[in-house]
């Protein structure tokens, strides 16, 4: 199984790469992270936040890898807590289909995007920096992953 992280924005600071590629690399091959960026819309005066949001939600789908169940990134989805997520991985992978997280826009998710999520999952009652989220879902990913395998790296609890 691998996990799409699709995520709007480009050009990330040289830290949000390499926090995010440390924990990906550490990920095996049957749990693999795969980061798919999408190009925001360029707004201009009479581009609404409605029009951005749909139009990013348009290239969100259309990256989706076909056959992929979508978990989208939203405030008002369900807290999770670290050995919650790692049970969604357990069935993620137990699955058998590849997982894609939806990290939306700076004017948030297209109603198309929420419509076809699986599950909706909010990370924090905050509110984070885009660039920060991909450092903390590969993470995240990563912790639950070592719970489900038992490993010390998650000492919670």
């Amino acid at each position: 199984m691998r996990i799409h992280l699709i995520c709007v924005g480009r050009r990330m600071p040289g830290w949000v790469e390499e926090g995010y590629a440390e924990y990906a690399k550490r990920l095996p091959r049957e749990c693999s992270l795969n980061l798919i960026e999408i190009d925001p819309l360029r707004r201009g005066r009479s581009t609404s936040a409605n029009q951005a949001r749909e139009e990013e939600g348009r290239r969100i789908l259309k990256a989706v890898p076909k056959g992929a169940a979508i978990t989208v990134l939203d405030e008002r989805g369900q807290d999770w807590s670290t050995e919650q997520l790692s049970g969604h991985l357990g069935n993620w992978l137990a699955s058998g289909c590849d997982r894609a997280l939806v990290v939306g826009g700076a004017d948030g998710l297209a109603r198309d995007c929420l419509e076809r999520a699986e599950q909706r999952w909010s990370l924090s009652a905050m509110t984070f920096p885009h660039p920060l989220v991909r450092v903390i879902l590969a993470e995240q990913i990563y912790r639950a992953w070592t719970l489900m395998q038992g490993h010390p790296y998650h000492r919670g609890g």
